[in-house]
């Protein structure tokens, strides 16, 4: 959809962005906190002092109760990494954070938020761009994507949405205007979509 793109812009504008995805390599990374649960459950997946992420997507994918598993012990880590970067920017009173968050709608956590911005693009630049990426299969992306809300579910229930099929310069602008309404409404919940 081009996530991390905007969340790169939102860096730029000094906004602090909180990006699960990363979180999560690091929980597999060298002595990672997911390390011991995951050996557990999947010992042929750790490798040395980390997670190979190849072999456990191999382990996981088409595997409902296995992915289960996996989301059990990965949701909660990430959690506790998501309320400490709230609290630290509680703590320095930073006015403005963002949560970077691939499946807020489809996980079972209640997120307490101001706004919602969901980062769109049209589905053949989504399939495109995700079928680029390596590993990247037809059948693993209808995989991911039946495991998905839609698109077009997702930009309804949000506040705004940034569309990001028009190029980089468009992202940008649309941000921008995007981030000047999420001030303007501040905590009146007047939303409105650009």
């Amino acid at each position: 959809m081009g996530k991390s793109t905007t969340a790169s812009m939102f860096n730029r504008r000094k906004i602090p962005v909180f990006d699960a995805d990363k979180v999560v390599h690091n929980l597999f990374g060298k002595d990672g906190a997911a390390l011991a649960l995951v050996g557990k459950h999947f010992p042929s997946a750790v490798t040395g002092n980390k997670v190979d992420r190849a072999v456990l997507g191999e382990i996981v994918f088409g595997d409902t109760d296995r992915l289960s598993i996996l989301e059990s012990i990965i949701h909660p880590l990430v959690e506790i990494e998501r309320k400490r970067f709230l609290q630290s920017h509680r703590r320095g009173k930073t006015k403005m954070v963002v949560l970077d968050i691939p499946l807020f709608y489809e996980t079972k956590q209640q997120y307490k938020s101001t706004f919602v911005c969901v980062v769109s693009a049209p589905s053949f630049l989504q399939r495109q761009r995700a079928l680029g990426r390596p590993g990247m299969t037809q059948q693993k992306l209808n995989a991911i994507l039946s495991r998905q809300m839609p698109d077009y579910e997702k930009r309804k229930r949000s506040n705004f949405v940034v569309s990001t099929g028009l190029g980089k310069a468009h992202t940008n602008r649309i941000l921008g205007k995007t981030l000047n309404r999420m001030r303007q409404c501040g905590n009146t919940k007047r939303y409105e979509r650009i």
